[in-house]
């Protein structure tokens, strides 16, 4: 299993960097001060593309947030998970009872949510405060050390 860091897609790219290694993202994104985003997507969601298109990719290629995409039905991509066992997107999304695509889950290095997972698309107009509103509390639980 590789045990590549994801970095930013190229430009107009479509896809959230897929991580080989959970922890590995997220200590990249804590040495820089940041939570981890995981996005748990889904082929073919209209709404994970939105999500995608319009808030996580411009946001990571402003180096504003750090952020993987992992498919909940993906039972063949092998990555490392949380626990250093590799797993699959499938098997997250059933561990973490993830049903609904998109869902942001925003956690520390050891795989801890550190804020409310956003779930769905909701509103449109509103997605945006959302995850803005989780960053900051994400952000603020991992300065003060959970």
């Amino acid at each position: 299993m590789s045990t590549a860091t994801p970095t930013a897609p190229p430009m107009g790219s479509d896809a959230l960097p897929t991580p080989a290694s959970l922890p590995q993202a997220a200590a990249v994104a804590r040495a820089q001060g940041e939570p981890l985003v995981v996005m748990v997507t889904l082929r073919g969601c209209a709404f994970c593309d939105i999500v995608r298109r319009h808030h996580l990719l411009p946001m990571l290629r402003r180096g504003e947030v750090h952020a993987v995409q992992v498919d909940m039905l993906d039972r063949n991509t092998a990555l490392a998970g949380f626990d250093g066992q590799p797993t699959t997107g499938y098997a997250l999304a059933r561990g973490w009872r993830i049903s609904v695509a998109p869902t942001l889950l925003f956690v520390d290095e050891r795989g801890r949510e550190l804020a409310e997972r956003l779930e769905g698309m909701g509103l449109a107009d509103f997605y945006g405060p959302y995850l803005e509103q989780r960053l900051q509390q994400a952000r603020q639980r991992l300065r003060a050390g959970r």
